[in-house]
């Protein structure tokens, strides 16, 4: 028992999708892709399998793209077109 309550704890201070997006600025789809293609980490839960993040994962993925590190290792330079594009950048070269 004690365990499922630590279980409950933990996945709610997990974040949404809604609530990732709105921090990295990007839609949700792209956030959806991001988790697909292993680009960010996200928990599935429930029986619907929504996806959550921990808060931890996105705290380091805004502070090493606020120091301007390059998020995504592209064949060719794409054009930048806002923070979602560095921020892509740089988790897909981890």
């Amino acid at each position: 028992m004690e365990d499922m309550a630590n279980n409950t704890r933990q996945i709610s201070t997990m974040l949404t999708v809604r609530e990732v997006s709105r921090l990295l600025h990007v839609h949700s789809n792209t956030l959806r892709r991001w988790s697909d293609h292993g680009i960010i980490k996200a928990y599935r839960i429930g029986p619907r399998g929504d996806r959550r993040f921990r808060p931890e994962d996105i705290a380091v993925l805004l502070l090493e793209e606020s120091k301007g590190l390059p998020i995504i290792a592209t064949k060719e330079p794409a054009p930048p077109n806002g923070p979602q594009d560095s921020l892509e950048r740089y988790v897909m070269s981890r």
